[in-house]
């Protein structure tokens, strides 16, 4: 109580306490509001999103879920623990969090327009167990958000074949819809091509998610494509995924696209007459 009283006690929530200041980082203010939620709680929701890195948006109010959850306050929202089991359980820099597919889904739950970018971030940080989000979908059946999750992380699943095996499935595919036979794995203007129509001066470039190792390879290929486009070579890609579930979609695109750029070649054939 003299620490209260003398000012080097500033109380944060009930029975949390900040030594000597209350200007707290975020960090701090999420762990001062798990503190005040009673023991197991755990941050969770948009705040656990935030602070695995998944969203870079830090949002008011903190959101907390905690087995008695006590009133709601003005900066925190508490959730109910609802079938909260022990592998939904984590910590990170010290803070109580929902572990990575429980944040997962709920946030599939509250902000379903970012669920694609926070699988996006994760993917990206090396965060994303399928395995392990898939077991959770499995046990949590009817829950808030399990069926926006399932649909969303379908395209991060690794598709069922090789590149090698990419290249076959979209040359059959381009054989059974009558479109021209393109070139393949042909070397122009010093770069190989997965599909190249040399007519059109048009190529197709065939993604999977492993592709680019890096943000030296990612810059690499940015070169690459300004180098084709300088060379007067118009490249599209077309990814795995894609070619697996939409092949219909990928044909009609890519017949269009085709049209849309003998169009463009004739026009400017005629210009320069």
């Amino acid at each position: 109580m003299r620490d209260v009283l003398g000012g080097r006690l500033h109380q944060i929530h009930h029975s949390v306490y900040a030594v000597g200041h209350t200007a707290l980082s975020r960090h701090g203010r999420c762990l001062a509001v798990v503190l005040s939620c009673g023991e197991g709680a755990l941050l969770s929701h948009r705040s656990a999103a935030w602070l695995w890195g998944l969203t870079k948006r830090f949002t008011l109010p903190i959101e907390v879920t905690a087995s008695s959850p006590r009133q709601t306050r003005a900066e925190i929202r508490v959730h109910s623990a609802e079938a909260i089991a022990p592998e939904d359980r984590a910590e990170l820099e010290g803070i109580p969090v929902t572990a990575i597919p429980r944040t997962l889904l709920d946030f599939a739950a509250v902000d379903p327009h970012y669920l694609g970018f926070a699988l996006d971030n994760g993917h990206r940080l090396g965060l994303i167990d399928l395995v392990a989000i898939d077991a959770l979908i499995a046990r949590s059946r009817g829950f808030r958000g399990v069926a926006r999750l399932r649909a969303a992380i379908e395209i991060h699943r690794d598709p069922a074949f090789t590149r090698s095996g990419l290249e076959r499935r979209f040359r059959d595919l381009v054989r059974r819809s009558g479109l021209p036979m393109p070139s393949t794995n042909v070397f122009i203007a010093g770069y190989e091509l997965d599909a190249y129509w040399p007519a059109a001066r048009f190529a197709v470039e065939l993604d999977t998610y492993d592709y680019h190792g890096g943000p030296r390879a990612f810059e690499q290929d940015r070169i690459r494509q300004e180098n084709l486009k300088l060379a007067g070579i118009e490249i599209v890609r077309v990814t795995g995924n894609r070619l697996d579930r939409e092949p219909e979609e990928v044909v009609r695109r890519l017949r269009n696209l085709l049209a849309q750029r003998r169009r463009s070649l004739e026009l400017l054939g005629r210009a320069d007459r």
